[in-house]
């Protein structure tokens, strides 16, 4: 998917929500367990549910992996649907890959063309080297950790060097790498007072926007000092919408909440 494709999305509906598929078996819906495929079950109905809200899915693969062959066959399975279904909509991997040159052209191979999502999140930390073999491929994102929505980002994203935060000498050096067009960042909620200096150096890139929601992250902060002019935002919000309820209308539930969000979202864009 082109970032105009991405950006039609969000004018038509009016919306950029993110909506993060972190599926826990212990937390969905106890009728679902009944299901052959649980996980893909719930996704499919939440998926059902809010397809008219959402610009973009966002599945953690941690929560597949960690049941083993079944959860990555039920990941295979919601991104099928997905394309199938909804191809206009974007679909990010949450994977945070990052490796050597040779093992990270394998993980673009397997997200990109098995799996065929539209982006990927990487980890910066290997360098040019790990990134590059993602930033290949035509119509795929990378989608880089800059400043992320934890308590443990303080420990190396803001320290300085050379008088410089590491978050941003991520920012710059990535704009240097080859196809560096096909990067966006993530950036989390909870950081939103740095927006305003991320916006300084990727004043055209969009920004993946975890923290909103159970994580306390502003909505209207991150827009204030995060929204450029073609909105350059997706905002992920994963346990607020799909666990908004446990019981059998756990799919109204997820949607009523991607609609408030989506509303929200709405009235910024109607402003600005």
């Amino acid at each position: 998917m082109t970032t105009e494709n991405l950006v039609s999305e969000i004018k038509k509906k009016k919306s950029f929500l993110c909506i993060g598929l972190d599926v826990d078996l212990e937390k969905i819906p106890k009728h679902l367990l009944k299901e052959e495929d649980p996980i893909f079950s719930f996704n499919k109905a939440i998926i059902d549910a809010t397809h008219h809200l959402a610009v973009a899915y966002k599945p953690n693969t941690a929560f597949y992996e960690a049941y083993g062959l079944k959860g990555w066959q039920s990941l295979q399975k919601t991104i099928e649907y997905l394309n199938q279904n909804h191809p206009q909509i974007f679909t990010i991997a949450d994977a945070k890959r990052g490796d050597i040159g040779n093992t990270s052209s394998r993980y673009a191979k397997a997200f990109f063309e098995d799996l065929n999502f539209d982006s990927i999140t990487v980890a910066p930390y290997m360098g040019k080297d790990s990134v590059e073999p993602f930033l290949e491929f035509q119509d795929k994102h990378t989608i880089l950790l800059a400043l992320t929505s934890n308590q443990g980002a303080f420990d190396f994203q803001t320290e300085k060097i050379k008088s410089q935060e590491l978050y941003k000498r991520v920012l710059h050096i990535s704009k240097s790498w080859n196809n560096s067009e096909n990067l966006m960042y993530v950036v989390g909620a909870t950081k939103a007072e740095y927006l305003a200096d991320i916006r300084e150096i990727v004043p055209n890139s969009f920004l993946l926007v975890p923290g909103v929601g159970a994580q306390g992250g502003s909505l209207s902060e991150v827009c204030k000092y995060g929204m450029n002019d073609r909105v350059g935002l997706l905002i992920n919000s994963s346990r607020g919408i799909i666990y908004a309820s446990q019981g059998e209308d756990f799919a109204e539930a997820a949607s009523a909440k991607a609609a408030e969000l989506q509303q929200d979202m709405e009235s910024i864009l109607n402003a600005s």
